[in-house]
């Protein structure tokens, strides 16, 4: 049972990576991006943000989280960065996609992972509330 002191920085180098890995794609254009799904909801969110930049913005601020969450000394600042990007990934789901992908693997971890590390770092994250 030593091997669950390890656990948080597993977990946390697991989240870090899938946002780095997330981020390095669609910033450095690595996999060619599937056309949005014409006349749905998901294609208009997608005309409306990818011109503008926005997706970029996001994509740096999921780097920038992913490297803080795997740094230990930087956790919680990673997951404070981190969480308005996986509010709305949540949220794009049920909302625009209509539950499609909600239950993936990916969507899974990126749930469950910061919620465990939220609960390990909790007394530190105590500051921020008193």
């Amino acid at each position: 049972m030593k091997f669950l002191k390890y656990l948080p920085a597993i977990a946390a180098v697991l989240l870090g990576v899938l946002f780095i890995m997330s981020g390095v794609v669609v910033l450095l254009s690595l996999v060619e991006m599937p056309p949005p799904p014409e006349g749905r909801p998901a294609g208009h969110f997608m005309a409306a943000l990818g011109p503008t930049g926005y997706i970029n913005f996001v994509k740096v601020l999921e780097i920038l989280g992913g490297v803080l969450v795997d740094i230990p000394k930087t956790r919680n600042l990673g997951l404070l960065v981190l969480g308005p990007i996986i509010v709305n990934i949540l949220a794009f789901h049920p909302f625009i996609m209509l539950g499609e992908g909600l239950l993936s693997p990916p969507i899974i971890l990126i749930t469950v992972i910061p919620h465990y590390l939220l609960w390990t770092e909790r007394e530190r994250f105590g500051g921020l509330v008193r």
